[in-house]
């Protein structure tokens, strides 16, 4: 099972902040399960499509879309964030 989170703008527009997933066949790495979630159809498809810039992390360090994940993981999707 993994854990994955959805914060700001990815939360609102999905409904919902987390959930778990029993780690899908074939899914090993953040991109495809940013794929896997992606074609579920609206809005994941939308959120997640390959084009959009979200930022990853795995257990709490920053992570891209080559980043093996596990049982156990926790994936957390989020918009980029600009300071000043």
């Amino acid at each position: 099972m993994i854990t994955v989170l959805y914060f700001a703008s990815l939360r609102e527009q999905l409904g919902r902040s987390s959930e778990q997933l029993d780690c899908p066949e074939g899914v090993t790495s953040i991109g495809e399960l940013r794929t896997y979630l992606g074609a579920r159809g609206l809005p994941w498809s939308r959120v997640l499509h390959v084009d959009e810039l979200v930022m990853t992390s795995l257990n709490h360090a920053m992570a891209d879309a080559s980043a093996g994940i596990e049982a156990g993981d926790e994936i957390a999707f989020f918009p980029p964030v600009t300071g000043g």
